[in-house]
């Protein structure tokens, strides 16, 4: 009996749940106790034992839906009360039992021990190993072998004896088990299937991984919607969490002598606590994004998340340049994120780089934008064509903003070499680091938002 919860424990740990060994120890002493014969009683003593959080609530729903599914033995006769009375009159029978005698599926057939043929189906799912199903081409093949762990072979047997035997209550015992044979293999598909789609979720998932950690630049074209999906998770996940460390910050350490003060007319008692708090702003951000040739795919991504951050942040500034600067701001705000981006990169995308030119530009027509609370972001790889680099003008953001932070998506050992101006503003940086994977973008931003 335990056979099936220890496979779902597995299935919940892929799908994100924490499930540790003692946690494990815990779920089946609180299996022990209320038994394993209600599917709903079962469940809600699981959920309260591994489900810590409200999001791996969620995962366990989905996921204990998926492993045990809503699995039912629905009679094929035109009666639930013919087949109970089938069951009464014919199935104690004493030719009945000993010709089903070798069979303990029929046992739990005409008992309508529907528990413990839901526990042997996972049981024997288990033994011939259904995690391991891979393509939908082998659902078949994995069902016969379910139903042969189960002991399908025996109970055609014992049918064939009833109905050799001539006495018509084995007969109608023998109608009786046919009808529930059928339904046994259905419910051996549904689990089939139901692990098939699992184990889709665990390889989607593990491609989810992959493509956090690969270099942008390698990503395949099936890939990109995908990694618009990651992107959008990550905004999400990060504006969520500079929530929550706001929230935190404003109760901040005890003000004694307020406190103190408060509480002269209950005799010093601190009935009323005064807390100091610090002034938590939201960081305002400007954001200066390379879409030139050379790393327009790693652009796009970049203009995807700060579109996804604007819940989170409450001044956000974007410009794009590639040989030339544009504002981005409004069309990133009003247009819907696939238009917008199309729009930018038609616009200004890929075209060779001018460094000196853009900077000028932002300098120009921008540069009051910066003060002592913004933070700059700068996203390219430096490459100026042998343009002026105008170093000047980061040396005047370093100067007047909170903090600059540049990304490149090119290797260190590339910073410097042939038209690469990235040495020249390194010292102007607050932070220069490298910048060419979906965890590296997760990473950065984060502290963005976690420096007060």
């Amino acid at each position: 009996m335990k056979e099936p919860i220890v496979g779902f424990l597995a299935v919940a740990r892929n799908a994100g749940i924490s499930v540790s060994t003692a946690e494990s120890l815990d779920a089946f002493a609180a299996l022990d106790l209320i038994g394993y014969g209600d599917r709903e009683t079962v469940k809600d003593s699981l959920r309260l034992v591994i489900a810590k959080t409200d999001e791996e609530r969620e995962r366990f729903e989905a996921c204990f839906e998926q492993y045990f599914g809503s699995l039912g033995l629905a009679p094929d006769s035109s009666s639930d009360a013919a087949d109970s009375s089938l069951r009464d009159e014919d199935a104690n029978d004493a030719a009945v039992r000993q010709t089903t005698a070798g069979s303990s599926l029929a046992g739990m057939l005409l008992a309508d021990d529907r528990a413990s043929l839901v526990r042997n189906l996972h049981a024997a799912a288990a033994a011939v190993s259904v995690s391991d199903i891979r393509l939908f081409t082998q659902t078949n093949l994995f069902a016969r072998r379910v139903l042969e762990e189960l002991g399908i072979a025996a109970l055609d047997e014992a049918i064939a004896r009833l109905r050799a035997s001539g006495d018509p209550a084995q007969a109608r015992v023998a109608e009786f088990l046919d009808s529930r044979r059928q339904a046994v293999r259905e419910l051996a598909r549904d689990i089939v299937e139901k692990r098939l789609a699992l184990s889709a979720d665990q390889r989607g998932r593990m491609r989810d991984e992959f493509l956090r950690d690969a270099r942008l630049f390698n990503v395949d074209r099936r890939d990109i919607e995908r990694m618009r999906v990651l992107v959008r998770a990550m905004a999400r996940r990060l504006a969520t969490r500079y929530a929550r460390i706001r929230k935190r910050a404003r109760r901040g350490h005890l003000d004694v002598r307020h406190t103190m003060r408060k509480n002269v007319a209950f005799d010093g008692v601190p009935f009323r606590t005064s807390w100091k708090r610090r002034k938590i702003e939201k960081p305002r951000l400007v954001v200066l994004c390379d879409v030139s040739g050379s790393v327009a795919p790693l652009a796009q991504f970049l203009l995807l998340f700060v579109h996804s951050l604007t819940e989170a942040l409450s001044d956000v500034h974007s410009f794009a340049f590639s040989n030339t600067m544009i504002d981005v701001t409004a069309t990133l705000e009003r247009a819907t994120l696939d238009d917008s981006i199309v729009a930018i990169m038609q616009e200004i995308g890929f075209r060779s780089s001018d460094y000196g030119r853009a900077l000028g530009e932002f300098e120009q027509n921008w540069l009051r934008l910066i003060d002592r609370k913004t933070t700059v972001l700068i996203l390219g790889d430096a490459r100026s064509n042998y343009s002026e680099a105008r170093v000047d003008v980061v040396q005047k953001l370093f100067e007047r903003a909170k903090r600059v932070v540049w990304l490149n998506p090119e290797n260190r050992v590339a910073w410097g070499m042939d038209d690469s101006e990235m040495l020249h503003y390194l010292p102007y940086c607050h932070v220069a680091t490298v910048c060419n994977r979906l965890r590296h973008l997760e990473s950065i931003v984060n502290d963005v938002l976690a420096t007060p």
